[in-house]
Parts: C-alpha cells; sequence; structure tokens
C-alpha cells in the first residue's frame, strides 16, 4: 500500500499570494491528519477539495495523488477588483462576491465608500468590473462612492472634482464623456477649475466650477 510521500502546492495565476502555503497546508492536515503517511488510497480528496474551496480566498481547487504518491493541490485564488473601507473592510473579487483582506499581500485597486450592503453588491460590481477592463479608469479612479440612493460618484487620481455617475444605465456612453471631458480639460489645462462634474445627462457633461 504506498503512502503520501509529500504534498505539493500550485498556485495559479500571479504571483500575488492573498493565502501562504503555510495556510494552505494547514487545511489540508485538519481535514486528514497526517496527510504525509497516509495511505492514498484512504486519502478523501473530495472533502480536502471542499475545505479548500470553503475558503473565502479561493475561486478554485484540485486535490490529486501522483502515481509517485504526492499529494498535489493546484489552487486559484479569488482577484479582488476593489476595496470597501467602511464599518467593515474587505475585497470584491471579479466575480462579484466577497472576499476578505489578507496579511499577506494588499491589493491595488479602488477604495469602496459610502452606503455599502455586503448582499447588494451589484452596481458597486459594475462599476469596479468597468474600471477594471479599462486602462483610462484603472489608471485614474481611486475611490468608488455610492450614497443612501444607489447613486454611484468616483473620484481621480490627482483630481479636486467629484465624477457624478448616478445609475448603471448607458455607462459605456458616460464613460466615453468623461474621458472626452478629461482630455480636453487636461489640454486646456482647466481640470482643477472644477468640483463636480455630472455625466447623468444623455450626450452631455455637466460641470460646476470652484
Amino acid at each position: 500500500m504506498r503512502k503520501v510521500s509529500e504534498f505539493n502546492i500550485h498556485f495559479e495565476g500571479d504571483n500575488n499570494l492573498f493565502l501562504t502555503e503555510e495556510t494552505v497546508s494547514k487545511l489540508l492536515i485538519q481535514n486528514q491528519q497526517g496527510v504525509k503517511k497516509m495511505p492514498k488510497e484512504t486519502l478523501d480528496l473530495n472533502q480536502l477539495e471542499t475545505a479548500l474551496n470553503s475558503n473565502p480566498m479561493v475561486k478554485s481547487a484540485q486535490v490529486y495523488v501522483t502515481l509517485k504518491g504526492e499529494l498535489n493541490a493546484d489552487i486559484e485564488q479569488k482577484k479582488p477588483i476593489a476595496r470597501v473601507s467602511t464599518n467593515a473592510s474587505y475585497y470584491i473579487d471579479d466575480q462579484g462576491t466577497y472576499m476578505p483582506l489578507s496579511e499577506n499581500h494588499s491589493a491595488r485597486v479602488p477604495l469602496v465608500t459610502g452606503q455599502i450592503d455586503k448582499n447588494k453588491l451589484d452596481n458597486v460590481f459594475i462599476m469596479a468590473n468597468k474600471i477594471q477592463k479599462d486602462e483610462f479608469l484603472k489608471k485614474n479612479v481611486v475611490e468608488i462612492n455610492q450614497n443612501a440612493n444607489r447613486t454611484i460618484f468616483l473620484r481621480l487620481r490627482q483630481c479636486s472634482f467629484i465624477v457624478q455617475i448616478g445609475d448603471m444605465n448607458n455607462l459605456d456612453k458616460k464613460i466615453n464623456n468623461l474621458k472626452a471631458f478629461y482630455k480636453k480639460s487636461l489640454k486646456e489645462k482647466t481640470l482643477n477649475n472644477y468640483s463636480n462634474v455630472n455625466l447623468q445627462f444623455d450626450n452631455q457633461v455637466v460641470c460646476t466650477k470652484l
């Protein structure tokens, strides 16, 4: 009866480890006492996978034993796209779900402030996802704010004005209007002349001067 000789942990994707190998090892050992020395036939791989997948930082995990008796765990971590900073602090991942903060690594993503309900992240997620996939927004947006009416506001890096997005309707058009306004104001060196930039109206940008 071949026993498990060692176990290997492999993290897929980038090198920003929110989970450590030590944490994964502990999860494996807690769920199968003395994983190493166990006959591989008695290992419950489904139980180990379930234990890893139940960790709120794990997107998916696969556990398998090689012919040599090595236990392998392939882990894909969740990917944070925004960080909620209200009375609670946590990430929103790229699936729109909760992800705890990590002591091991801090992601450089926009802050989310205001009136945020962990069970109603849809508006904030749509906005954060748009930022993640757009080079201009990813470079410039530092904060997403949602008020009690679920109206979305943005703060941009090195700009004093607040961008009023409103709801998520016609978001692409609103972002295109913002880019056009930003480009024009940057050229004219007037970016710091405004306190509010409102994108809620069709085909126009309404600005409030300082």
